[in-house]
């Protein structure tokens, strides 16, 4: 079987994982991860086909970390006391950042010499959202020798996870549209802002 073969029917066990085959592997892995630590190095990939789609290649100056992210809103808890309901601010809160966003962030303070370059879904229970993210070592001469991914050793670079630059990041800020009906997106919502006052 050839590789592209592989990473299809890989790619097809996710795609409808309550159904695969691989279901109950990945809800006895999900107990272990719950009861570990939230940001943790791994030695390969867990979906080596979409890691593989992101940029990830196996050698030296790559790494991938599992980064895990509480589920649900921002809501606060209830203020007991003589005030008015309606200057609480505790309910229907909705972050400005998705999940996937700040995965990727816990995983840059772990690890403050390496840059994200992207990060995958690999799986939920009932209190975390777990994700993948791909890391790269910019100092590291196969990364800044090799052609394809030499762009990341680039000052303007530096700290791209902060400043939205990843796939999420983009997604977060409305900017996967086109430039047709987003043009309040660019270039930032706060900049764009400033421009009309």
């Amino acid at each position: 079987m050839s590789f592209t073969n592989l990473y299809q029917e890989i790619r097809e066990e996710w795609k409808s994982l309550k159904k695969s085959e691989i279901y109950d592997v990945e809800k006895s892995r999900m107990i272990g991860w719950r009861h570990g630590p939230s940001v943790v190095r791994l030695d390969h990939p867990t979906r080596i086909d979409r890691a593989r789609a992101l940029g990830y290649k196996s050698k030296d100056g790559f790494i991938v970390v599992r980064s895990r992210v509480r589920r649900g809103g921002s809501n606060r808890e209830k203020i007991m006391g003589g005030r008015r309901p309606r200057r609480l601010a505790y309910n229907k809160l909705t972050r400005k950042k998705s999940l996937k966003l700040i995965a990727e962030e816990r995983a840059a303070d772990k690890y403050p010499n390496l840059e994200v370059l992207n990060s995958y879904y690999v799986g939920e229970d009932g209190l975390y959202k777990y994700y993948e993210v791909i890391l790269v070592d910019k100092s590291h001469p196969n990364i800044y020798n090799d052609p394809h991914i030499s762009w990341i050793s680039e000052p303007q670079n530096t700290g791209r996870v902060y400043r939205g630059l990843t796939s999420a990041g983009y997604k977060v800020r409305g900017l996967r549209t086109g430039r047709k009906g987003s043009s309040k997106s660019r270039p930032s919502i706060r900049a764009n802002g400033r421009l009309r006052r």
